[in-house]
C-alpha cells in the first residue's frame, strides 16, 4: 500500500509531462504556422470549427472563423514574418489545456490565450482570445 503511494505522483508528473509536450508540440505548430503564413499549419493545430475571438475597433467582442480567418493569409502565404514568437505558459489539467503566445512583432505585440482539448487522444486548438498593441 505505502508503495502504491509512493509510485502514484511519479506516475502523475509522467502523464502531465507528456500531456505538456504533447500541448507544446500543437502549439509550435501554431506558431510555425503564424511565423511562415502556413495555413496547412495553422489547420493542423486548429479544430476545424475553431473560433477567434477580440475586441473590435469598437469595443465590441468580434470573431472570425477558420476560413475566414485563412483567406487573410491569401497574399503572403510562404513568407516569413519578422518578429519572436513564443510560448509564455502552459497550464494543463487532464484533457484540457491553456497556453498563453505573446507574439512581438516590429510595432506590435500579439498576446493569445489557446484553448486545447485532448480529443480522441489528440490535442486540439479548440478557440483563441487574442489582443494587439501597437509599439513604437
Amino acid at each position: 500500500m505505502l508503495a502504491l503511494v509512493l509510485t502514484a505522483p511519479a506516475a502523475a508528473t509522467a502523464q502531465s509531462t507528456a500531456a505538456d509536450s504533447a500541448v507544446r508540440s500543437v502549439v509550435q505548430t501554431y506558431l510555425r504556422g503564424l511565423k511562415f503564413n502556413d495555413t496547412v499549419s495553422l489547420a493542423k493545430a486548429f479544430w476545424p470549427e475553431a473560433r477567434l475571438f477580440f475586441v473590435g475597433r469598437d469595443g465590441k467582442i468580434s470573431q472570425l472563423t477558420q476560413p475566414k480567418w485563412y483567406a487573410m493569409f491569401a497574399g503572403s502565404i510562404g513568407k516569413e514574418e519578422k518578429g519572436d514568437l513564443r510560448i509564455a505558459s502552459v497550464d494543463v489539467t487532464s484533457d484540457v489545456a491553456s497556453v498563453k503566445v505573446v507574439e512581438d512583432y516590429p510595432g506590435s505585440r500579439y498576446t493569445d490565450y489557446l484553448n486545447l482539448l485532448r480529443i480522441d487522444g489528440r490535442w486540439w486548438i479548440v478557440n483563441k482570445i487574442y489582443t494587439m498593441e501597437r509599439r513604437p
